[in-house]
């Protein structure tokens, strides 16, 4: 229980420190709003290696930590909208066998892109923003692919490391 806690902790400083570059060294797509979602390298990580439920911890107190400390509401808003759903997805998505952990993680950009976007229809209440689906749709795989290729490529140097096999 100790080590899982001391695991937690440390993936929810670094995924902050992966915000914080992002918020830091912004990466323009050329697209307003999109992100390469470095935070979310995390918590795919954290779900491959602890499991749903300490993922979905790590990922909403970073959520709600990364809010308070460079967001405001709104952001905060957008973020646990887009987290929760992220994270809903990708747990239905990890069951599906032969499914990698870049067809995961693709999953999951997709869906956290979308549900930002409901959200903002219904605060900004203009239907006219789900013309914005497909290239939310199109950031969210390739931000998706690369969080993925990431992930599946540190995932065993950092179970290893954990001592977690």
């Amino acid at each position: 229980m100790t080590k899982k806690l001391t695991i937690s902790a440390l993936l929810v400083a670094l995924a902050m420190i992966f915000s914080y570059i992002e918020v830091l060294i912004p990466f323009n797509f050329g697209i307003p709003g999109i992100k390469l979602g470095l935070a979310n390298l995390v918590v795919v990580v954290a779900m491959y290696l602890l499991g749903a439920r300490q993922a979905f911890m790590i990922s909403m107190v970073r959520i709600i930590l990364i809010a308070f400390t460079f967001g405001n509401l709104a952001a905060l808003l957008y973020s646990i909208a887009g987290g929760i759903l992220s994270f809903a997805v990708m747990i239905l998505c990890r069951k599906i066998k032969g499914l990698s952990v870049m067809g995961v993680s693709v999953a999951g950009g997709v869906s956290h892109n979308i549900g930002q976007i409901i959200v903002a229809v219904f605060v900004v209440e203009n239907l006219n923003l789900l013309f914005y689906v497909p290239v939310l749709i199109i950031a969210g795989v390739v931000t998706g692919f690369l969080i993925g290729m990431v992930a599946g490529l540190v995932l065993p140097a950092v179970k290893k490391a954990f001592h977690l096999y």
